[in-house]
């Protein structure tokens, strides 16, 4: 019993020397923690001089004007000074939205929102991005283009240094290297790259692989992706007005806050600038607008602009794959992630990143695959982007669309001659015929490794179609206007990768102009907020499958039945049918979405 109690008390010792170094280690870590945490803010801080961003700003003279919206119309001399007084104006308006995107452009989300920012990091370090804009872009972006960037870059840091208490020193001075990344980033996402990726992730593989030409049939168009909530563009001119005008609809469907929320702004320089309209924050231009000859609109498309290859590795080497009957290795970088903990303090993550051949790789459970995609290395957005600005007649703009910088995106086009033009863009790659580049693609050929993209003329285009009328709304690019004037689909390849989807506002947008006579201005402004749907529109042909099903007499389902039967497929305050269908609708929307086929109407 003896042994036994003193067991018990030097256990019971032990216990209690472990307790007071555990609070002596945590009394020491803690304190250390802060301090480490205060030290990196004053190195992070000091980084930001301030002083030298106010020095900076003296080389430019802009004026900043706001109307009675709050809008502002800015002038300067320079493309430069109206860029520098752009940038802050805007950071007056909005400056915690640039604060969120200046961690995303470097790849440093993950430390400012923690794991949530870790999955775009890794996307942009796979894809090499900083590197890529940093390689070209003093080859590829001029002198003067390179100014205007820093222009803007200069004025978000000219509105951080006199606004101490409302900027994060870390963050900031900000470059045009940055802005470049910002560009060649968004571009991606608008076109749906990370949709592509993210499949990959899947427990199974989500595409078969692709068959060669001779061993399965192509389908005509390579599929549709899931169309964005909308966004429409429309125009007519004398051949459809009812006073010889020419009138252009400007309605891109955008969230009201946030990175990609639209920011209207009037830019006015002695340069030949001279342009009104909306633009994203860190974009020191108009993405969507009117100077004083021409205006453009611009929705959302979503051409093939990505090909997933399936590789087969080594069976004794994972670091090679299998091209053209010999084994080649992989590529490899390390990058370095960053996991937030708490203020300043992160948790440097590393990982291995591979590239093939075909593109940058990646290995997953069921498999290691590898991507090819447009615009990997283009950064000339920008150059784009002010070229279409300052733009001020149908060649020129067709002479700015020709870069193909923007890789995506359709157009509607109208001036002041009355001259309409359509544009479904798509830097398209020349792809091998035969295929079915929808489905992944067996990574052992070369030769389906494309090395050049289609050409600007060979894209879906047209101008001054003899109804009038122009309509865009993120539908099939060839059903935008009268029948008779629309493209031909078998003058296009298939491996261009068109979409086919309609959109019931492109049915019901082309039903209200084809019945229309000549559209006064009214009329026209009528079309935007029509609230109807078209009776050939997929949405209304579900509500309609509710008439063929067979529910019991003085039920709930019966009389909705009933109610659905005299719905006329409005949604104004007096259709007392619309709430119903309206719900109904929920599901084929969300199935819209996700390229699917809702299920049949059920009670």
């Amino acid at each position: 019993m003896l042994a036994r109690r003193k067991e018990e008390i030097r256990r019971g010792y032990n216990m209690r020397k472990i307790l007071r170094r555990g609070w002596i280690g945590l009394l020491i870590f803690v304190p250390a923690m802060m301090v480490a945490n205060f030290a990196l803010h004053i190195v992070e801080a000091g980084r930001f001089d301030r002083r030298a961003a106010i020095a900076q700003a003296e080389q430019y003279r802009g004026e900043i004007i706001r109307d009675g919206f709050g809008v502002p119309h800015i002038y300067g001399q320079r493309d430069a000074d109206v860029a520098f007084a752009l940038a802050y104006a805007h950071a007056e308006d909005d400056f915690k939205t640039f604060q969120q995107l200046l961690p995303f452009y470097r790849g440093e989300l993950g430390r400012s929102v923690g794991f949530d920012g870790l999955a775009i990091d890794f996307l942009l370090g796979w894809l090499d991005v900083p590197a890529t804009v940093a390689a070209r872009f003093e080859t590829d972006l001029s002198a003067q283009l390179r100014a205007h960037l820093q222009a803007y870059a200069d004025g978000l840091n000219y509105y951080a240094a006199l606004h101490p208490h409302e900027a994060d020193p870390r963050l900031f001075p900000v470059s045009a290297q940055d802005l470049a990344v910002g560009f060649h980033v968004q571009h991606l996402l608008f076109y749906g790259f990370e949709a592509h990726v993210g499949e990959l992730f899947a427990d199974s593989p989500q595409r078969e692989l692709a068959r060669a030409p001779n061993e399965a049939a192509l389908s005509r168009f390579i599929g549709t992706a899931g169309l964005p909530v909308g966004s429409n563009a429309f125009a007519i001119n004398a051949r459809k007005s009812d006073d010889g005008a020419t009138r252009l609809m400007i309605n891109s469907h955008q969230p009201l806050e946030g990175p990609v929320a639209w920011y209207e702004a009037h830019l006015k320089s002695e340069e030949g600038w001279d342009v009104h309209g909306g633009l994203f924050p860190g974009m020191p231009f108009i993405a969507k607008g009117f100077n004083p000859d021409i205006g453009w609109g611009v929705t959302v498309n979503k051409p093939d602009l990505v090909d997933i290859y399936k590789l087969e590795l080594n069976p004794e080497n994972a670091g090679e794959y299998l091209l053209d009957g010999a084994y080649v290795a992989f590529e490899k970088r390390r990058i370095w992630l960053k996991l937030k903990l708490f203020g300043n303090l992160y948790l440097p993550v590393p990982r291995t990143v591979l590239k093939a051949r075909h593109g940058p790789a990646i290995q997953t459970t069921h498999g290691t695959y590898a991507a090819r995609f447009a615009g990997s290395q283009e950064i000339r957005q920008p150059a784009q982007w002010l070229a279409m600005n300052k733009a001020r007649s149908l060649p020129a703009f067709k002479q700015a669309m020709a870069m193909q910088a923007i890789v995506s995106f359709n157009f509607v086009y109208a001036d002041r001659q009355g001259e309409l033009y359509f544009l479904h863009n798509a830097r398209s790659p020349e792809r091998t015929s035969g295929w079915n580049w929808k489905n992944y693609l067996p990574g052992t050929r070369s030769d389906l490794i494309w090395q050049n993209q289609i050409e600007f003329a060979a894209m879906p285009q047209f101008a001054n179609p003899s109804s009038g009328y122009i309509l865009s709304t993120n539908q099939d690019p060839f059903k935008v206007t009268a029948k008779q004037d629309n493209l031909n689909p078998a003058d296009f390849a298939p491996e261009l990768g068109l979409q086919t989807r309609m959109t019931n506002r492109a049915d019901r947008g082309l039903q209200l102009f084809a019945s229309a006579g000549a559209m006064s201005a009214q009329d026209f402004r009528a079309v935007k907020w029509d609230k109807a749907y078209a009776p050939q529109s997929r949405a209304f042909r579900y509500v309609g499958e509710i008439q063929n099903m067979t529910f019991a007499a003085g039920s709930q389902a019966a009389a909705g039945q009933t109610l659905l039967a005299a719905w006329s497929g409005t949604t104004t305050p007096d259709d007392t049918a619309a709430a119903l269908a309206a719900c109904l609708l929920s599901e084929e929307w969300l199935g819209a979405q996700g390229r699917t086929r809702p299920a049949a109407g059920r009670q």
